[in-house]
C-alpha cells in the first residue's frame, strides 16, 4: 500500500512517494519567474505542488493523469500543506496499484442504485415518473451514475459520491415532505435525482477527478438542462408548464447568483431543495474533515470547502456525561 497518503501530509517533512497528476500547468511568480504547478493526488485527497527549478523536462514529459514518483518537501502555507518538488519522474507500471489512487464510496453501489430506483418508483405524477425512470434506465447514464463523483473537491469527491449524495437527498426529501405536508414530494424527488445529472459528463473520473472540456465551458447546470429538456421533448404530451417547473428546479438549485445559480429559487419546492442540497453537501465536507487523522485528538483536518476545522465532540466530551446521573 502507498505511504504516505496525501491525508498524512500535515506536517513539514521530506517524502518520496507516488502520486497521480490531477493538474499540470506552468505559471509565473510576480517577478515573472516561471515554475511548474502540479495538483497531485491519491485515494485520500489532493495536494498542490510546485517545482521551482529545472522543471523543463518534467513539464514536457509528464501529463495529466500520469502516475509519477516524487521527491519533495512538505511545507505548511496558510494552514495548508503543499509540496516543494525536488525531483519527479514517470512511475513504472509495476510500481503502481490503482487501488491507492481511486477514492470511492464505502457503501455498496449496487444497493445504493437499487435504493435510487425505489425512490424513483415513489413518484406518483405519471409525467415526472416517466421522465425520471426513463433517464435512469438509459444504459449509458446508469453506468455513469454508479461511478460518478459529486464534485472535484467540495463534497462527495470520490467514485460513487454522486449516487451516495442523491440517495441521501431522496431520504431527506421524504422526511421534509412528511414534516411539511404542503410540499410536493414528487417535485422534491425529481429535483434530487436530476439536479446533478449534468455532472455525469461535466466531470471526468477514469483516473483522476477533473473537468471535461464541455464541463469547463458549460458547467453541469447548462449540461443537465440540455439532457433533461431533451428527455422531456421525447415524451409525447408532456405538459409545457410542468416542463418549466422542472427546468426551474434544475437551474435554481445552487440557490444564489454568487454560487452559480442562473435564477434564485422562486418555487416553494425549489427553495426547500436548495437547502437540502446545501445541507447534505456541507455535512459531507464536515464528515470528510473529521475522518482525517491530524495528530490533534480534539480537532479535525482543515476543511478547505468550509474554511475551518471542526471539534471532535466525542473526544472533547469523553469524560463528561451527557445525561444526568440517576438520582435513585
Amino acid at each position: 500500500m502507498k505511504t504516505p497518503l496525501v491525508s498524512d501530509l500535515n506536517s513539514e517533512q521530506n517524502i518520496t512517494t507516488f502520486f497521480l497528476v490531477c493538474e499540470k500547468e506552468i505559471r509565473s511568480t510576480r517577478e515573472g519567474k516561471p515554475y511548474l504547478r502540479l495538483e497531485l493526488g491519491d485515494r485520500s485527497g489532493t495536494i498542490e505542488a510546485r517545482m521551482w527549478d529545472q522543471f523543463e523536462a518534467a513539464a514536457k514529459g509528464i501529463q495529466r493523469e500520469d502516475f509519477v514518483k516524487v521527491q519533495a518537501r512538505v511545507e505548511i502555507y496558510k494552514n495548508r500543506p503543499q509540496l516543494s518538488v525536488i525531483q519527479v519522474r514517470l512511475a513504472k507500471p509495476e510500481e503502481i496499484d490503482l487501488w491507492d489512487f481511486l477514492p470511492q464510496t464505502k457503501a455498496d453501489v449496487g444497493k445504493l442504485y437499487a435504493q435510487l430506483l425505489e425512490y424513483a418508483g415513489l413518484i406518483s405524477n405519471p409525467w415526472l415518473k416517466k421522465l425520471v425512470t426513463g433517464i435512469l434506465n438509459e444504459p449509458a447514464i446508469a453506468a455513469k451514475y454508479r461511478r460518478a463523483p459529486a464534485a472535484k473537491v467540495m463534497h462527495h469527491a470520490y467514485l460513487g459520491g454522486l449516487l451516495e449524495h442523491v440517495v441521501s437527498l431522496c431520504g431527506l426529501a421524504k422526511v421534509v415532505a412528511t414534516h411539511y405536508p404542503e410540499l410536493d414530494l414528487d417535485l422534491l424527488l425529481t429535483a434530487a435525482i436530476l439536479h446533478d445529472v449534468g455532472k455525469l459528463d461535466e466531470l471526468c473520473y477514469e483516473r483522476a477527478i477533473g473537468y471535461t472540456v464541455e464541463g469547463h465551458l458549460l458547467g453541469h447546470i447548462v449540461m443537465e438542462m440540455e439532457t433533461v429538456s431533451r428527455a422531456i421533448d421525447l415524451i409525447e404530451g408532456f405538459p409545457p408548464k410542468l416542463k418549466t417547473v422542472v427546468q426551474h428546479l434544475l437551474i435554481s438549485h445552487h440557490g444564489r447568483y454568487e454560487f452559480g445559480s442562473p435564477k434564485l429559487p422562486m418555487i416553494r419546492e425549489a427553495l426547500v431543495f436548495h437547502y437540502l442540497d446545501d445541507l447534505d453537501s456541507k455535512l459531507a465536507a464536515v464528515r470528510a474533515a473529521l475522518e482525517q487523522e491530524t495528530g490533534e485528538p480534539e480537532w479535525s483536518a482543515y476543511s478547505g470547502a468550509l474554511g475551518r476545522k471542526f471539534l471532535r465532540l466525542e473526544e472533547f466530551l469523553k469524560n463528561f456525561a451527557l445525561t444526568p446521573p440517576d438520582k435513585t
